[in-house]
């Protein structure tokens, strides 16, 4: 017999329980961060405790918000989840997910993200695999060279130039769907008294107007095994892209490995040799629904897509997202409306989750198990869920 867990909000006399209990589930190194010994605006952190009021499990729900076709959708991106090694595979996991769940819900959120260690425990709990962040090592020496454009001016930026970087990144990410706004409570107090993000900032403007920007890391030596690890590299333009390729390139002689996370789609990847790159890092990255209705009528949906199709859901965590749903999609917008009666489509929410975030079609999700039918119906008229292209990030958490 299960011995019963509670799970609750942590407050300030847990955090010192809940960075051990984290420590030593991820092998963190033994000084602690100060943003651990405080309450941090943007972020609610849950523990699970056994009957004699030990802290046996934590997650933290980050109240991100994610870009969908140019709106802001409300997300808690969960992160830190750990669980005590005597008390794991006795439902401690569960519990604390269904709690955060629950608590998102309350305070406004659509959506959740978050990167697994291993994914089965959160499949359980209804987040499914959509997509993964890509860390890819090229040859700097490989990178096009070109002359300089004389109509772009590159510069090193300062603290100064920050705002006018956060704003050419949401250019970039706003009309992409799952990235991260990077506005809020929870990134204002991580910016605060913070220099630049990194090692350097390098800025392309035209007629003094940012168009593109590369943030970096020099690491260490100037031998073979020297790596320059770009953080970020976002432009508007492909002159931009083009010039800032040509920047990161003149780093050959001296750091001859380029790392960086590629974005599909955008302005700089065309002019990256990607053909030879080879994989550094890849974290595979999964979400889930917090609240179906609010998820479909928060976002922003093509406006040349439209249509209606009932399903069924079935949310074993969040029973509120569960029953028979009209989904109505016009003009930009979409609704869902609950209806009575079985719908012919029946999906899980998983199967919700793949549509949404564009990583699979009906078709494929079907054959996974994710969405039952009758043979005589046919599952694509649920492709309007997934409208709108995939899910990207570019931020780990």
């Amino acid at each position: 017999m299960r011995d019963p867990l509670h799970v609750r909000e942590l407050g300030t006399d847990d955090l010192d329980a809940a960075w051990e209990l984290g420590r030593f589930a991820f092998g963190s190194d033994t000084q602690r961060p100060a943003s651990t010994t405080v309450v941090v605006p943007g972020m609610t952190r849950y523990g699970a405790f056994d009957d004699s009021g030990r802290l046996v499990g934590k997650a933290v729900d980050l109240h991100h918000d994610q870009w969908w076709s140019g709106r802001a959708v409300p997300a808690a991106d969960v992160a830190g989840v750990a669980v005590a090694p005597e008390a794991r595979g006795r439902g401690a996991g569960r519990a604390l997910l269904t709690g955060l769940l629950r608590g998102a819900r309350e305070r406004g959120a659509a959506v959740s993200a978050l990167y697994p260690t291993i994914a089965a425990p959160y499949r359980a709990c209804g987040w499914e695999t959509t997509g993964v962040l890509r860390t890819v090592n090229v040859a700097t020496a490989a990178l096009p060279r070109h002359r300089p454009s004389p109509d772009l001016s590159v510069r090193a930026g300062t603290t100064a130039d920050l705002p006018a970087v956060a704003d050419l990144y949401e250019r970039v990410a706003r009309h992409r769907n799952g990235m991260l706004t990077r506005r809020g409570e929870l990134f204002d107090f991580f910016a605060a008294d913070r220099g630049l993000p990194g090692d350097g900032l390098t800025l392309v403007q035209a007629d003094g107007e940012l168009v593109g920007y590369a943030t970096w890391q020099r690491g260490r030596g100037y031998g073979a095994d020297s790596v320059l690890t770009v953080d970020e590299a976002l432009a508007v333009t492909p002159d931009a892209a083009r010039e800032l390729v040509g920047v990161l390139g003149s780093w050959a002689s001296v750091a001859p490995t380029l790392r960086l996370c590629p974005l599909d789609g955008d302005a700089v990847s065309p002019h990256l040799p990607l053909e030879s790159a080879r994989d550094h890092e890849r974290d595979l990255w999964m979400h889930r629904p917090v609240d179906v209705a609010r998820a479909v009528a928060a976002r922003g949906w093509p406006t040349h897509a439209r249509g209606v199709v009932d399903f069924g859901l079935t949310d074993a965590l969040a029973d509120w997202n569960t029953g028979t749903w009209r989904l109505t999609v016009t003009d930009g917008t979409a609704e869902l409306t609950r209806v009575s009666g079985e719908a012919d489509l029946r999906l899980d929410v998983r199967g919700f989750a793949l549509l949404y975030a564009g990583a699979a079609q009906a078709r494929a999700v079907a054959q996974a198990g994710l969405l039952h039918h009758s043979p005589a119906v046919d599952p694509a008229a649920l492709d309007l869920l997934g409208a709108g292209g995939p899910a990207q990030l570019l931020d780990y958490f």
